[in-house]
This record gives structure tokens, C-alpha cells and sequence, in this order.
């Protein structure tokens, strides 16, 4: 018999599931699709499973000439966004698809096949002897188009904003009255751009065509098997009982879950909608539970091995291999989580939030009984550092996940369900793909201009070469450029505009100057005004947005902070250093952050009064910049601070 608890709470979890979707839809430009197709599904259904089936096909026995891999993967993924997505969300509700979006989406896959029939002839002699024909032209126009309309429709309007702005200035650049350039006719900006592996099917679209999308596939593999859910309760075990447990362990659980997701937005909602409740209850304040969740899922993109898939074009845009790109971010991203903990251990001893009683946890025995689990991660991991392509290591690790889901009856996938997930694949990639192809546009049109080198030196000139004005300009930039953009199109647009400024006149290592402006790009989630992932952590939390906003960026701080430590100190990413150079620059870090976050909350080891939260900030501050002679005097200050605060007792302070 079912009890009326039990009826109640699945009744919850149902409200709650619902409530997730309706945010999702909301904040997330990317789950506005059409969730009735009618009689549609058996067409959209055939054409996901036949982009997955592709996927491994060419990953099984070697990957097409770009060009062709690239329109093959565009074509299909452009024809299911126009399936599945409608011109305007409104019309999601609508059972089946409008006639038009019929036609756009067969007009997508005839633009893309048209490359593929033409191939030989488009890359070959006799363009470079006759020219294009009147055909290419309005194929490539209508192509590119066609690309930016399906990007407005699944990945949003500032991406397309930023990729028109591109064209404008790639077609009228003897016009324009800043970084003017010679320009180029409308033709012949049409053509380089749809028919040549440098912007539209660019790197980005190489990347997506050959690594990205196997791992999305993955990560649907996880979640379809529920092999994701002992992440989760692996997570809870480990850090549940301490004070703040179930915000602590929520860090864990969503950063490790978005770090494979690709978007902090989708992460937000995705695991907030479990885990932001559970941080209600324990007492912690809805705006703080939701900046938790959105803090902790943004932070999933900085996180190797996957790093929201920015790391696959991180290591074709850097020239550093993918297995040394994942070895030498972990540092970082390890402290930024870190920097996440200490926010959440002063809150909560704050307010007094203890943890979760031992007996509401997952057993230790019934985690040990199930840490096969975690055998597809470690193939993947042990794959690309043992030097592997990245493609082989994410094939190695779906049959690993997909041959394990077999051995009990909570993973196993039936023959339907086996059918869901290749369609699912398809679907989830759908967004990467878009804003990739879209992204490929702006990266090609500033290599092609130039623009990159001109904003530095802009720049440049705006900080009349002061090398600290010149990290804090770029670091404004990358905030700028990243709002609204999903992490993949995020990196491309801040590397290929941002990243010049540091490493064309500065003596910046390369990999810390594409991770600096990663990392802003991506802190743009939580940042306001538009700050997506702490919006859509309100609407679960029912918190005021602006006001989550603004405990999101405090509780992320410290993300502010590590690029600037990996510019001054390069030691951190491990460039030229020993671990006798990298321990204290780890422990001077360390402590700097645990002194931010500790002034920005209020509490050290007892609540502290304004004036020692000023001093534990300016400590934390002078802490983390690598120099001695700051450092110290920092140590002292704060040791000072936490020895009257332990001769305070409990009293608390006033004013």
C-alpha cells in the first residue's frame, strides 16, 4: 500500500520536475523546442538517430575530409533545429511543425549536401582558375543565412548579434570608423565563408564534428543509464554530514555534472531543481541556495577533463595537446570549487546550519558495492593521458558505460531505450552545433581582418600600456562578449577577439592567456546584469533574480581571482616551475581565498565586525598576489584577526 507521504512526495518531485522545465524554457534559449511534433517525430526521430549513427561511424573509421565532415554535421544538425524548433517560442505548444520550418529545414540539408555533391569541384583547380558560379553564390548566402536563423532559434540573439556585427565589418571595412580594414564584396565574403574550412566549417565545427560530440553523447549515456545519479550520492556521502552538507555536497554533484553539460544555464535547472529545495530546507536563504547551484554549475565549464567542451578547441587554437590543456587547468579549477567550499562553510557556521544526520545519507557500502561506475571516467581520463585522441578516449568510454549499464537493472538500457539515446545524442548537440558554426563565422572574419590585433592594440592604448589596467580592460571584455553565450561559442568569441590583447605585446605563456579569457567569458553566467545561471537558479529557488545575482558573483569571487594568479604567477599552470615553487604559491593562494571569502560573509571563527571584514578582504587580496613581501604582512594580519576573534567567544559583534 502507498502511504499518503509517499503520494506526497512523489506529488512534489512531480511539481517540482514541472517547475524545473517551465525555468528551463524560460532562461534557456536551448530547451524551447517543440515538445508535440505530431507525425513529424517519424521524421525527426530517423534524422537524430542517422546524425549519432554518423558520428561513430566516422569516429569507428577515420573522419571525412573537413569539409565534407563539417557540412554533413551542420546539414543535419540545422535540419532538426528547424524541426524542432520554432521561429518563435510561443509556437513550442503547437502540435506538428509549420510548412515553412518544413521547407527551411530542407533547404539547410540541400545547402550542406551541395558541398558534399560539389566537393572536388568547390576545393579544386577550377574554382581557382573560373571563380565560383552564380549557383555557389546564392548557395553560400543562403547558407550562411540559413546557419544564423537556426542559431537565433536554439542558442539565442547574442550570438547572432555578435556574428552580424562580424559581417558588417568583414563587408564595410574601408567604411568603418574604427580598425578600418580594405573589405571584401559581398560574393566573395559569402563564398570564403560557406565553402572553405575557415569560418563557418572552421576549427570550432572541426572540433564539434570529430571530439564534441561524443562526449555530449556520453554525458547522455550517464544520465540515461543513471550512472550519473551515483555521482550524486557518492557526493552526498562524502560531504553531507559537515556543516552546510547539503550545499557543500551540491558543489560536488552539479559541478561535476556540468562540467560534461556544456551549458551553466541547463546544469542550473537541471540539478537545482533537486538540490536547491534541499539547501531551502537545511536553512540556508533561497537567494544564497539558487547563487550556489548557478555558482557550482558555472563552474562545472572550468572543469577538466571536459571543460563544457571548450578544451577540444582549446588545444587545436593553443597548439598545447588536449592531455597537457586537462593536467594544467585542474590546478585552477580545484581551487576555484575550493574558493565555493569555504563560501559555503562560513555561511552556513553563520547561521548555525549544520549537516545531515548519518542515517539520511547513502550507505558506504551500497556506494562501495556500486564504484564500478566510475569505470568510464577512468578509461576516458586514463586514455587521453596516456596520450590517446580524444575521439578514441570518448568512444573507449561510451562502450565502457554503455557494456556496464548491462550489469544491473536500475542502468540496463532496453532496445527502445538504446533508440532514445541515439536521437537524444543528436538532440543535445544541436545547440554546440549552432553557436560553433555561428562562432566560426566571427572567428573567421577577425583572422581574416585582423581585428584581434587591432583591438589589442586599442586596448592597449586605453591602458596606456600598464600591463595591470590591461588585464582588468580584458577581463571587462570577456564579461562583455560571454553574456548569453553557451561555453563552447563563449571560448571562441573571447579567445579570438580577447586573447590577442594579452599575447601580442606581453610576455603571457599562451595556455594562461586563453585561460584567463575563458575563464571571464565563462564567469559572464553569474555575473549581472545578465547573469543567466543565477536567473534561472531564482526561478527554482523563488528568489529575488538581481538579489541571486549579486550572491553569485560574492560567492564566486575567488573565480575573479585565480586568472589574475596564473597571469602573475604562471608557476600555478605548472609552466616552468617544480613543486618546491608551486607548493607555496598553492598555499599562499589557498589562504588568500579562505581570507576573501571568509570577509566577504562576515565570518572567520566567530562573526566579524566591519572593520575586520575590510582587513580579511584587503588580506586575502595581498595573499594571493605571489610576492613575499605582501604575503606576509597579510599572514600576520589575518592570524591577528582569527586570534581576537577566538578570544571573543560567542559574543557577537554590533555595528
Amino acid at each position: 500500500m502507498v502511504s499518503a507521504h509517499d503520494t506526497a512526495t512523489v506529488a512534489d518531485q512531480g511539481e517540482a520536475t514541472e517547475r524545473a522545465h517551465e525555468v528551463l524554457r524560460k532562461h534557456d534559449t536551448a530547451s524551447r523546442y517543440r515538445i508535440d511534433l505530431g507525425p513529424w517525430a517519424w521524421v525527426v526521430g530517423p534524422l537524430a538517430i542517422a546524425l549519432t549513427v554518423f558520428q561513430l561511424y566516422t569516429a569507428l573509421y577515420g573522419a571525412r575530409p573537413s569539409l565534407v565532415q563539417g557540412a554533413m554535421h551542420v546539414g543535419a544538425a540545422m535540419g532538426l533545429v528547424f524541426l524542432l524548433y520554432p521561429v518563435r517560442p510561443s509556437l513550442s505548444n503547437r502540435r506538428g511543425i509549420q510548412w515553412y520550418d518544413v521547407l527551411l529545414a530542407a533547404a539547410a540539408l540541400a545547402t550542406n549536401i551541395y558541398i558534399v555533391v560539389n566537393y572536388e569541384r568547390l576545393t579544386g583547380a577550377e574554382v581557382r582558375i573560373l571563380g565560383y558560379t552564380d549557383v555557389d553564390h546564392i548557395v553560400a548566402v543562403a547558407g550562411i543565412l540559413l546557419v544564423l536563423e537556426a542559431t537565433r532559434r536554439c542558442v539565442g540573439l547574442p550570438i547572432v548579434v555578435i556574428a552580424s556585427i562580424a559581417i558588417l565589418y568583414g563587408i564595410f571595412g574601408p567604411h568603418m570608423p574604427i580598425f578600418p580594414h580594405a573589405g571584401y564584396t559581398w560574393d566573395a565574403f559569402a563564398v570564403e565563408t560557406f565553402f572553405t574550412s575557415r569560418s563557418v566549417f572552421g576549427t570550432p565545427i572541426q572540433v564539434s564534428s570529430t571530439f564534441i560530440f561524443l562526449f555530449l553523447l556520453f554525458g547522455v549515456l550517464l544520465v540515461k543509464t543513471n550512472i550519473g545519479g551515483f555521482f550524486n550520492d557518492l557526493a552526498y556521502r562524502a560531504t553531507g554530514r559537515y556543516s552546510g552538507g547539503p550545499a557543500k555536497a551540491a558543489i560536488v554533484a552539479s559541478g561535476a555534472q556540468g562540467m560534461v553539460s556544456g551549458s551553466s544555464v541547463a546544469n542550473t535547472v537541471a540539478s537545482g531543481s533537486f538540490t536547491i529545495p534541499m539547501m531551502k530546507r537545511a536553512g540556508f536563504r533561497p537567494s544564497f541556495a539558487a547563487a550556489t547551484e548557478a555558482s557550482a554549475s558555472t563552474g562545472g565549464q572550468l572543469m577538466p577533463p571536459v571543460m563544457g567542451a571548450a578544451a577540444f578547441i582549446m588545444a587545436e587554437y593553443t597548439g598545447v595537446a588536449y592531455s597537457e590543456i586537462i593536467v594544467l587547468a585542474l590546478l585552477p579549477a580545484l581551487l576555484y570549487f575550493s574558493g565555493l567550499f569555504m563560501g559555503i562553510h562560513f555561511e552556513a557556521k553563520r547561521r548555525g546550519i549544520v549537516g545531515v544526520d548519518a542515517s539520511e545519507l547513502p550507505a558506504w557500502r551500497g556506494l562501495l558495492l556500486r564504484l564500478d561506475l566510475l569505470l568510464p571516467l577512468v578509461v576516458i581520463v586514463t586514455m587521453l593521458l596516456s596520450g590517446r585522441t580524444p575521439a578514441n578516449a570518448a568512444l573507449w568510454g561510451i562502450a565502457a558505460a554503455f557494456v556496464l549499464s548491462f550489469a544491473r537493472s536500475s542502468t540496463r538500457l532496453s532496445p527502445r531505450a538504446i533508440v532514445g539515446l541515439l536521437e537524444a545524442g543528436a538532440r543535445v548537440a544541436l545547440p554546440v552545433i549552432a553557436a560553433c558554426a555561428t562562432a566560426g563565422i566571427v572567428a573567421g572574419t577577425v583572422t581574416a581582418t585582423g581585428l584581434g590585433g587591432k583591438i589589442a592594440g586599442g586596448i592597449l592604448d586605453l591602458a596606456f600600456g600598464q600591463f595591470p589596467l590591461v588585464l582588468i580592460f580584458t577581463m571587462l571584455a570577456c564579461l562583455l562578449l560571454g553574456m548569453g553565450l553557451p561555453t563552447t561559442a563563449n571560448y571562441v568569441v573571447t579567445a579570438t577577439i580577447a586573447a590577442p590583447i594579452l599575447l601580442n605585446e606581453f610576455d603571457v605563456p599562451v595556455i594562461a592567456a586563453h585561460l584567463f579569457v575563458f575563464y571571464f567569458g565563462i564567469l559572464a553566467d553569474i555575473t549581472p546584469p545578465v547573469c543567466l545561471a543565477a536567473y534561472a537558479g531564482s526561478g527554482i529557488a523563488g528568489s529575488n533574480p538581481l538579489k541571486t545575482g549579486v550572491t553569485a558573483l560574492r560567492i564566486a569571487i575567488v573565480g575573479f581571482i585565480i586568472p589574475y594568479i596564473f597571469i602573475l604567477e604562471p608557476a600555478l599552470l605548472l609552466q616552468d616551475t617544480s613543486i618546491g615553487e608551486l607548493i607555496p604559491v598553492v598555499v599562499t593562494a589557498l589562504l588568500g581565498l579562505l581570507a576573501v571569502s571568509s570577509g566577504l560573509t562576515g565570518y572567520l571563527l566567530r562573526e566579524a565586525y566591519p572593520v575586520e571584514r575590510l582587513l580579511l578582504v584587503a588580506s586575502g587580496i595581498a595573499l594571493v598576489y605571489p610576492e613575499w613581501v605582501s604575503a606576509v604582512p597579510a599572514l600576520v594580519v589575518m592570524l591577528a584577526i582569527a586570534f581576537v576573534q577566538s578570544r571573543r567567544g560567542y559574543r557577537q559583534p554590533h555595528g
